[in-house]
């Protein structure tokens, strides 16, 4: 039904929910229960959506088609002790017995919606969540071999995510060694060895992303990240960069990381803050400087003669940027002409010098 409503979508070119369904909706199969086509249609506009956002970047995108075999539903299913009853006809059903964790996780709360494929059952459920006011915050800077974390009470941690990259790079010297000239099987193989690099790597980012926002939550923090774009351009072909960098780099998992972090805040009531990425790494965390490179990821700064870790001085700096989108922070930036607005310290540092000269006049005689 769903490969039956994306051929719809193309063929009239409509990806809203409310046209595709009365275009589409009269030629589902009518032996399917209402609710079933209902959320097919969903299903396929998500799809149309995605695609037509590809085709903008890339006109030779290939057309859209599932091939998961997936039952998913809002309606009609029901928790009955310890088995989810599914509707196949009317008054008919069939039945899934749940383990005891899946019953004391559903718990007095609202199941939303199920998704049934051939291996799997998932269950989707909300609970009402009130954001914590912060009393501080902490930034995260995210890198290809770790994760740096620093608080506004001074605390910093640093996570290690070397282990994932070098699961990934196992895995892509293992799809370079298949060397058959058959297209199908070399995407099969492929697919096969993506899916158990992904379920290795997984686990990793998930315990890194629990600790930041249990962390954040026992202190009752906010979270600043990077807003992090373009990334994956920087690294493309014809580049200047070896083979092996781009891949090492296009590996890197920000974005699967962000989404967990943010999920898992908004889930716990942390509030979650984004920040320009530019110049965190380079501008000195203490005074504000631009600072020269060191050796081994370390910064040195001509202004004050501090010496700072790269991934330390990038999270401070994130803190301290996020201040300024806080409820407590400063009424306004720091720009020349203004003597009345709060310059931050660690984040306006290089307009200190500026200031002076940008802020004082000189009446003249007449």
């Amino acid at each position: 039904m769903v490969n039956v409503c994306i051929t719809v979508g193309i063929e009239e070119n409509v990806s809203s929910l409310k046209t595709l369904s009365l275009k589409a909706y009269h030629r589902l199969s009518h032996d399917m229960l209402s609710y079933y086509r209902l959320c097919a249609t969903s299903t396929a506009t998500g799809i149309l959506r995605n695609y037509r956002k590809a085709k903008k970047k890339n006109p030779r995108t290939k057309l859209p088609y599932a091939k998961k075999l997936m039952l998913t539903t809002c309606y009609g299913f029901k928790i009955q002790n310890d088995l989810l009853r599914l509707p196949v006809k009317p008054r008919e059903h069939i039945y899934v017995r749940l383990n005891i964790h899946t019953l004391q996780t559903l718990s007095g709360l609202n199941v939303r919606s199920v998704t049934l494929t051939p291996n799997s059952l998932g269950i989707t459920y909300s609970k009402e969540t009130i954001e914590i006011e912060p009393d501080g915050y902490v930034g995260v800077d995210r890198n290809l071999d770790n994760v740096t974390t620093a608080a506004t009470d001074g605390a910093v941690k640093a996570f290690d995510l070397s282990k994932a990259t070098r699961i990934k790079s196992t895995y892509r010297f293992v799809k370079s060694r298949f060397k058959r000239n058959d297209s199908r099987i070399g995407t099969r193989i492929h697919r096969k060895y993506g899916e158990k690099q992904r379920n290795h790597v997984a686990p990793l980012l998930h315990n890194v992303s629990k600790r930041i926002v249990d962390d954040a939550k026992t202190k009752r923090y906010g979270i600043i990240m990077e807003r992090l774009t373009g990334i994956r351009s920087l690294y493309q072909k014809g580049n200047g960069q070896s083979r092996n960098h781009r891949a090492r780099m296009n590996s890197w998992s920000y974005g699967k990381l962000q989404r967990q972090v943010e999920y898992k805040a908004r889930w716990e009531g942390v509030k979650v803050i984004y920040v320009p990425a530019r110049d965190t790494s380079k501008r000195c965390s203490i005074c504000g400087y631009k600072t020269l490179e060191s050796t081994q990821r370390r910064l040195w700064c001509p202004h004050c003669g501090a010496i700072l870790d790269r991934d330390e001085n990038a999270a401070r700096n994130i803190a301290a940027g996020g201040l300024r989108f806080s409820p407590n922070g400063p009424p306004g930036e720091a720009v020349k002409g203004n003597p009345t607005t709060t310059v931050i310290l660690r984040v306006d540092g290089g307009k200190l010098s500026q200031q002076t000269n940008a802020t004082t006049i000189h009446p003249t005689k007449t």
